[in-house]
């Protein structure tokens, strides 16, 4: 008699509501975050830091010492008292340089030494070709070229309403002074400042225009928490908890009951090791290949490795304390939530405040700050390299507990992936003496 078929599989509402209920969030959560970090880059941005110089020396005009690049700074900073989507830091030359070349401000406008004297000429009658001042504009690509844009447009609007508040001041003067100006010079006084634009801290023309740190951080995540899952997964198979397949080929080995500790210490080792190879091959593809410009190539090298490490072991002790929802929790740690708070592409100026926290401490702000120091700012400590390497340590201190911790728990617990022979063992003999006991014929009476 034939055997009935089973039921399909189709037909089972907990295999649709369970499935649906699980891409249903993660849809969701993908869409809020990705999108809502990105949606308005404007309407968000607050205190964006841009470097104010003013280097003129002033010139003695009318018995009198005047320098308009005072009024200049004075000016900006009055009409930003109400907008603060701007931060106006106020610095020297040399100051501004070294922050541009940090990544501490997206962009800077320059007043030159001689724009008083500059300006005072063109409408001195002693001079026959006056020379028209120039503000100067610097962008800072490297620090993000949606922030060094937003930075370049705020700037370029101060300069230009400077330059017209200037040309008022000096159209009135001339009128009061009687002067009959040309058609010509009459527009030329009305915005007497030509505004330059020039890059404050160049990058190499292999750099993405100042995105290949976020490029190059975010190949590392993706390389830790996908060498994560495989690593789990080799771990599982070679253990014999779970069987692979090759197209139509099954692989099973013999199960050997090990504890969650080792297993998660085993997968541990795995990754420490592999991060070697994973990083190694990172640098040569993206540098050696692709000729992506870079310095400091041994920084670096083991910057690669142990980001690659720090994601692997975090990622590994996701999935040893939950399981296959681990996974679903590494995706959105390491790339829904990072990626938009990451500051690397949207500057965190110009993002809602709920991205602005998660940038405190998502990791891969952290780690494209520490590659931006490497590949743009020589490497320096203090434009972000320190901080990656302290957030590193954290997160990685944090994983080892959490992890280990966890799975200790488990095992103390006795909740073990598989059933120990042990444990079935003794339960399998204290049944048969349970029934050996109840077949025996009762002892004979005295």
């Amino acid at each position: 008699m034939p055997s009935p078929q089973p039921p399909s599989a189709l037909r089972s509402p907990r295999l649709w509501i369970g499935s649906g209920l699980i891409l249903a969030v993660v849809s969701t959560l993908f869409a809020l975050l990705y999108v809502g970090g990105n949606v308005n880059p404007k309407g968000n941005l607050r205190d964006l830091p841009v470097a104010l110089v003013n280097s003129d020396r002033g010139a003695d005009t009318g018995g009198k010492h005047v320098n308009l690049g005072d009024q200049v700074v004075s000016g900006i900073k009055k009409n930003a008292a109400n907008n603060h989507s701007i931060d106006w830091q106020v610095l020297s030359r040399k100051e501004a340089d070294k922050r541009l070349g940090q990544g501490k401000v997206f962009g800077a406008l320059v007043v030159p030494k001689d724009f008083t004297a500059a300006v005072s000429g063109l409408t001195s009658p002693q001079q026959k070709q006056a020379a028209r001042p120039t503000l100067t504009v610097l962008t800072n690509q490297s620090a993000g070229s949606i922030g060094s844009s937003m930075a370049s447009q705020a700037t370029q609007k101060a300069a230009h309403a400077a330059s017209a508040q200037i040309g008022k001041e000096l159209l009135s003067r001339a009128n009061k002074q009687g002067a009959r100006l040309a058609p010509a010079a009459q527009l030329m006084l009305a915005d007497p400042a030509a505004v330059e634009i020039a890059d404050g801290h160049p990058v190499g023309s292999h750099s993405a225009m100042g995105l290949s740190a976020f490029y190059y951080a975010l190949v590392l995540v993706v390389c830790g928490m996908l060498g994560a899952n495989a690593i789990s997964s080799q771990v599982d198979t070679a253990l014999g908890y779970v069987h692979t397949d090759f197209g139509p080929f099954r692989q099973r080995m013999p199960v050997q009951h090990t504890s969650r500790v080792r297993t998660l210490a085993i997968g541990t080792v795995l990754m420490l090791g592999l991060s070697v190879v994973m990083g190694s091959l990172v640098q040569v593809a993206t540098v050696g290949i692709l000729d992506m410009d870079a310095s400091h190539l041994g920084l670096l090298w083991v910057y690669s490795v142990a980001t690659i490490a720090v994601v692997g072991v975090s990622a590994l002790a996701l999935l040893a304390a939950f399981g296959t929802p681990g996974m679903l929790l590494s995706a959105i740690i390491f790339v829904a939530m990072a990626v938009p708070s990451s500051g690397a592409t949207v500057p965190l100026q110009a993002l809602p405040d709920f991205f602005r926290a998660l940038g405190e401490f998502e990791p891969l702000r952290q780690i494209t700050g520490g590659l931006r120091s490497i590949l743009y700012y020589d490497a320096q400590a203090d434009a972000g390299l320190a901080r990656a390497w302290v957030s590193m340590g954290i997160a990685l201190a944090v994983s080892v507990v959490f992890g280990f911790g966890v799975t200790r728990l488990y095992d103390r617990k006795g909740l073990h992936r598989i059933p120990r022979p042990t444990d079935t063992d003794e339960s399998a003999d204290s049944d048969e003496s349970d029934k050996a006991a109840e077949s025996a014929p009762a002892p004979a009476s005295a």
